[in-house]
């Protein structure tokens, strides 16, 4: 992983450029050893062709594979004998073929399912998933971890499914509403507006308003649309490449109401999860921690678990080290499990609880959400034509005033 720092050297002077290590913690560590004194160290991405090339292994397809796999493996058959079985079970999948016997081909070399799914170069995988196979070769427990590891993605993969399926019915909504008001601005407007015009009539403030908004539309729709195109994709661009970017978007959808308790949630979970079942399969506290904070897929929370994984790594609890810590403030209820959990030492099954707790919840707010969303749609659209409706009429109507 690349990280960029700013900072001074032995002798004083300004110091700045790139670092390649495991972790934050790590990077640090090479700096401090190389004599350069750091002010700030964030991650950046790493360009090059084979990063360019790999992509993130779907979270269905790596449920798959450690389904698979630990099935494989808990039937006594060794992982080299169960790779090539599932490298025959999916010959019509290329790119999984290609990536199972790249991992085989390292396997058959002598190197553990570790060094062969990290040296491949098919797919991209999540570290904390490599991390945890490597610390389940090293204690015996394979094959529960993979069994683990592919209840954990299943269940984000359901979650995923589910909140894209509830996203449809508004989305439909939301692109019919904008045709419907993009087709009476831009088709039925002007043929009204022509009547006005042809009688010199003075217009109220509000038919002027959409007047001038369908004259706008039309002259400038090419532009609008390729301004909207644009800033969808550097929004986009920016989002997955700029760290202090994508950091501060996901400071103010922590902010956000309901939507904010939600992302929480479900990071929350998540960590709870993992964490949990790094500390079940015989993990040491301090390195459970170090892999959980790599599930966080919010930057703002993410960098408070890497800034309090420092300090549980020279000892301290994580409850108190996230209390110290600046940033994001956490839902209450999790910090007073977590600070239960480590008084009690059973920190394993209170984050365990803690997590289905967190699912449970969310299950309860997005129906909320859901049933207060398509109300708003309905009001959106209504709330839109019948301004420009009202726009439309109210010139006809002191027009007929007139007539008697």
């Amino acid at each position: 992983m690349l990280f960029k720092y700013k900072g001074f050297d032995k002798a004083g002077k300004k110091a700045k450029g790139t670092v390649t290590a495991a972790s934050v913690e790590e990077a640090g560590q090479k700096l401090r050893t190389n004599g350069i004194y750091y002010e700030s160290l964030t991650p950046t991405k790493e360009f090059s062709l084979e990063a360019f090339s790999k992509r993130q292994m779907p979270g269905d397809l790596l449920a798959t594979f450690s389904k698979e796999l630990s099935s494989y493996l808990n039937s006594g058959m060794t992982i080299l004998t169960a790779i090539k079985l599932l490298e025959n079970q999916h010959e019509g999948e290329k790119k999984y073929v290609s990536f199972l016997n790249s991992v085989k081909t390292m396997i058959d070399e002598g190197k553990s399912l570790y060094h062969a799914l990290k040296g491949q170069k098919v797919y991209a995988m999540p570290d904390f998933y490599l991390q945890s196979l490597k610390v389940a070769g090293e204690g015996g427990k394979m094959v529960e971890v993979l069994t683990n590891m592919a209840d954990f993605f299943s269940a984000q993969n359901k979650v995923k499914a589910q909140v894209k399926g509830a996203m449809i019915y508004p989305a439909v909504i939301f692109v019919v509403a904008i045709i419907i008001i993009g087709f009476l601005l831009v088709s039925v407007v002007p043929k009204i507006t022509q009547i006005f015009e042809d009688t010199d009539q003075a217009l109220p403030k509000i038919t002027q308003f959409v007047v001038s908004t369908s004259d706008f539309l039309i002259a400038n729709y090419l532009i609008i649309l390729g301004v909207m195109v644009a800033t969808v994709i550097l929004f986009k661009i920016a989002y997955a490449k700029i760290y202090t970017f994508h950091k501060f978007i996901d400071k103010i959808l922590l902010k956000l109401p309901l939507i904010g308790t939600l992302i929480q949630n479900h990071e929350l979970g998540r960590f709870s999860y993992i964490l949990s079942l790094m500390l079940g399969s015989g993990v040491a506290y301090a390195q459970a921690v170090q892999l959980s904070k790599e599930t966080f897929g919010n930057y703002a929370l993410k960098e408070l678990f890497e800034t309090a994984s420092e300090k549980v790594v020279e000892g301290n609890k994580l409850s108190n080290s996230l209390q110290l810590s600046k940033g994001v403030k956490l839902k209450r209820n999790f910090m007073q499990s977590l600070a239960l959990g480590e008084e009690s030492s059973e920190v394993s099954s209170v984050l365990g609880n803690i997590s289905t707790l967190y699912a449970e919840e969310n299950d309860e707010k997005l129906k909320i959400l859901l049933s207060l969303l398509n109300p708003f749609m309905m009001l959106f659209i209504g709330g839109f034509v019948g301004i420009i409706i009202a726009a439309m009429m109210l010139p006809i109507f002191t027009m007929t005033q007139g007539l008697k």
